[in-house]
């Protein structure tokens, strides 16, 4: 284990944003699903047609307008466009409103790597541009791979979900691609309890997270596992991503994360009896 200063998440937070400001995130390229090539928002007209189109992708966001006359409605038609990847639905329906206790004009993002729904609300919706809206998905697009870039890092300290796994690896590198396959094989064994984050290794930008860890360049490509509250981290340079190997290493984290707090517990028992 490679613990680092206590408190030291938020120090983390700002030198990862820290630098040149973010262009388009680049998120883990995956095979588009038939909806992915859409044009425009889908009309959900039911519960039971919201509730698969939510289940349907690791991202996606829903329009729910009690008017459709306002201006954002417009502006999410607009924004739909731009991204391929999320799916955008739109409803009015009052009986899928209720389903999702809507009880005003809201734009929901849907996550499923940590069961999250997280809204625009009313008053936002009021003043937002397409700029706006655009950086609401950019920067909460987290799927089961994230790839790190100056926009998925606010979402990922903003996650409910405090254990991360980072692969650092080189994009460029051979055997890239069959790596960060079984990368996301072994990310769904821990999906909704550790978020698994690539960090492209060969983009100058994220040499600094490479350093904060303590890795060299000659140990790389490397597991580093992340937990944001208390800054404690444990690291393993490897050859090739191996599910084994990472259930292994994680586990082995987890069990340690049990061990500290029931230190933590007793130690506080203790200080109770005295």
């Amino acid at each position: 284990m490679e613990p680092a200063s206590p408190g030291c998440a938020l120090p983390l937070l700002l030198l990862l944003t820290c630098g040149p400001g973010p262009g388009l995130p680049a998120e883990v390229e995956e095979p588009p699903d038939e909806r992915s090539v859409s044009r425009g928002p889908v009309w959900l007209m039911d519960v039971p047609a919201a509730v698969d189109f939510v289940a349907g992708a690791e991202v996606t966001l829903i329009g729910f307008f009690q008017d459709l006359e306002v201006p954002a409605v417009a502006v999410y038609h607009r924004v739909a466009l731009e991204f391929q990847d999320v799916p955008f639905g739109i409803t009015n329906r009052s009986e899928v409103l209720s389903h999702y206790n809507i009880t005003g004009s809201t734009i929901s993002l849907f996550r499923l790597v940590d069961s999250q729904q997280l809204t625009l609300e009313d008053q936002t919706l009021a003043s937002m541009d397409a700029a706006t809206l655009s950086r609401f998905v950019h920067t909460n697009n987290l799927r089961l791979v994230t790839e790190y870039n100056a926009m998925t890092v606010l979402g990922l300290f903003n996650t409910m979900i405090q254990i991360h796994l980072l692969l650092m690896m080189d994009k460029a590198s051979p055997g890239f691609e069959e790596n960060l396959s079984t990368y996301r094989r072994a990310a769904q064994l821990f999906q909704g309890e550790i978020l698994f984050v690539l960090v492209d290794s060969g983009q100058k930008d994220n040499h600094k997270v490479v350093s904060y860890f303590r890795l060299r360049a000659s140990q790389l490509p490397a597991l580093v596992i992340y937990r944001t509250l208390d800054d404690q981290w444990d690291t393993l340079p490897i050859s090739q991503v191996d599910v084994d190997q990472v259930k292994e290493f994680c586990a082995g984290f987890l069990a340690g994360k049990a061990a500290r707090e029931d230190d933590k517990s007793e130690n506080a028992t203790a200080k109770e009896e005295l």
